[in-house]
């Protein structure tokens, strides 16, 4: 039974570091531009936008489409970074092991 104690001390072990790798996701921030950082994005490690900011020369009724464009670009840079930087934190929790199931897996 000793044995499945330390399995079990493991597991707990592992949950509390996962569970502050989550906090730290929660608390960092990736930036993603487009535009020439006319647009810029700002999202937590855990892919959640928290920020927009669009500097108002970009702002054209004219060139609305280019706007959509530029905003959904900026998006999409900001959640691969977070991504990538949810990814690289779990790697380092598992050893480089990709273990399913797992927020930073997959998202």
């Amino acid at each position: 039974m000793k044995g499945f104690g330390d399995i079990f001390k493991q597991a707990q072990q592992f949950q509390q570091k996962l569970e502050q790798i989550q906090a730290e996701l929660a608390q960092t921030r990736v930036e993603g531009t487009a535009g020439g950082g006319m647009v810029r994005v700002i999202a937590n490690g855990k892919q959640e936008i928290v920020e927009l900011k669009i500097e108002r020369e970009v702002v054209n009724p004219e060139e609305v489409e280019m706007l959509q464009d530029l905003i959904l670009a900026a998006l999409a840079q900001a959640r691969e970074k977070a991504a990538a930087l949810a990814q690289e934190k779990m790697m380092a929790l598992t050893g480089g092991l990709k273990i399913p199931g797992l927020p930073g897996f997959g998202m």
